[in-house]
């Protein structure tokens, strides 16, 4: 199994946030799961990666070619891959992944989460979408899922693609579900 991992470029103000990423990352490699993310060697990105590899895990690395003359491509990854663009890194981790986990991050992370999580609402794959709702960080956005199932713009019963978990043992038992599915 594998997990595509939304996360900042940077480490945020909290250092809840890093010790987060790093405990996530141990632990997602001590179960044997991988990890699909956008090959940044900086930020929560390289945090989540660092940990794993440094756990004996799995990390799949994807880069836009313009983002590796930046300097901050990961060299030390399982794999890496570099694509031409944003939506082909995107579909690349997507292709790759049997889950998909949302960590504090900006813009990036919000766009590459939405694009998954309105996939499943139309029936384009059938994985979790995980929002790592860890520090608080995602309580807002939370309250406004509500708001727009409330609202009648996402279906009640669409309400259930909406995963939220607290810790990395939410997150594993979240995966473990799902494994244990595929394996029946």
């Amino acid at each position: 199994m594998n997990v595509a991992i939304y996360c900042g470029s940077q480490t945020g103000k909290s250092s809840t946030y890093m010790e987060k990423a790093k405990e996530l990352g141990a632990q997602l490699a001590n179960a044997s799961i991988g990890i699909v993310y956008g090959g940044s060697n900086v930020g929560l990105m390289g945090a989540v990666a660092d940990s794993a590899l440094s756990h004996n895990g799995r990390v799949i690395g994807i880069m836009p070619e313009h983002l590796q003359k930046r300097e901050i491509a990961h060299l030390h990854l399982t794999e890496i891959h570099f694509v031409d663009s944003m939506h082909a890194r995107k579909k690349k981790m997507i292709d790759l992944s049997d889950a998909f986990i949302a960590l504090p991050g900006g813009c990036g992370t919000l766009d590459e989460y939405f694009e998954v999580f309105t996939w499943a609402q139309i029936g384009l794959h059938h994985h979790p979408v995980i929002l790592y709702n860890m520090n608080g960080f995602y309580d807002a956005l939370i309250q406004h899922f509500n708001k727009m199932i409330e609202e009648g713009f996402i279906r009640e019963e669409q309400k259930e693609i909406l995963q939220v978990a607290t810790s990395a043992n939410d997150i594993l038992e979240i995966l473990q579900k799902v494994q244990s599915i595929k394996d029946k």
